[in-house]
């Protein structure tokens, strides 16, 4: 196993997240979701330069992107959206691909449960297909239920796995599994050789090692089903905004380019612009906790 990040949580060009990350153990990333933002021809020679490898990336399921979406031309758009990601994965050399099929912050169906089920199964198919050919691996990721309706669970995201391909795969949150699982460690045994990425953060959200997760034991079941990718940092900091605030430097205080979407979808995961000294504290803490586990 080896330590990766996504970098979606900050506003903040690729190349001073590669530096923070190299410098403190990390191995690869896992590059957001947006191929016309994240160019290839730009990407290649910035992870080249500082010896980070791409893991892979994340689908940004946002505003009209739902491969559970009733209109027809809506899915067909998303389908292509998720392919394009997986292009950008195969021209980076990267490895996989973690989708969430329905509209992140989406709570309310839009069609019956049978029918939103066929649509993604349908789109996934044609995204499988895709992947195969580009030699990228898919990673169905669930959310907890305050994120998405369609797909909460382990044991969902494995059917729908096995129903897309024999190769598809899954991804677990250790966040969202803290909210929906029993017991997280069942769920990750239960998914077992289709597990292909495993995304981390407390229970609170923060970097791991500021909450309740027992690490230890995480790492562990990961060895015993045989797991040996990614932990890929994805801590979303809650801002606190009261007297008792431990981390006065938290919030930006700068001007900072972002474009309102990337904007919203921060502050709509309960965050927002974060300071480069308090966000890389954050990932100073996960590698203390995370890299002496699983070296």
């Amino acid at each position: 196993m080896h330590l990766s990040t996504h970098n979606w949580m900050r506003a903040e060009p690729l190349e001073v997240t590669l530096q923070r990350i190299k410098r403190l153990g990390f191995e690869s990333i896992e590059i957001s979701g947006e191929p016309r933002q994240y160019e290839t021809k730009a990407s290649r020679p910035l992870l080249k330069q500082f010896g980070i490898r791409c893991w892979g990336a994340v689908t940004l399921t946002l505003g009209e992107r739902n491969l559970a979406a009733a209109d027809e031309a809506q899915r067909a758009k998303s389908v292509d959206y998720v392919k394009s990601v997986i292009t950008m994965v195969q021209e980076l050399d990267g490895h996989e691909c973690t989708i969430v099929p329905a509209t992140v912050g989406k709570v309310v169906p839009d069609s019956t449960p049978e029918n939103e089920w066929k649509w993604v199964v349908e789109g996934l198919k044609e995204v499988y297909a895709h992947a195969q050919k580009a030699g990228v691996r898919m990673a169905l990721e669930p959310l907890n239920r305050f994120e998405t309706y369609f797909l909460n669970r382990a044991d969902q995201a494995l059917r729908l796995a096995e129903e897309v391909g024999p190769d598809c795969g899954v991804c677990l949150d250790v966040f969202h599994m803290n909210i929906e699982e029993v017991n997280m460690h069942d769920a990750i045994k239960k998914v077992g050789k289709r597990l292909v990425d495993v995304h981390v953060a407390e229970n609170n959200r923060l970097a791991p090692g500021m909450g309740k997760v027992d690490w230890s034991k995480l790492v562990a079941t990961l060895r015993e089903v045989g797991y040996d990718g990614a932990l890929t940092m994805e801590a979303v900091a809650p801002i606190d905004r009261t007297p008792v605030c431990p981390w006065p430097n938290q919030v930006e205080k700068n001007p900072v380019d972002i474009s309102p979407e990337q904007l919203k979808f921060i502050q709509d995961h309960g965050s927002s612009l974060l300071s480069e000294e308090y966000y890389t504290m954050l990932y100073e803490t996960a590698s203390k906790t995370l890299l002496p586990l699983i070296r």
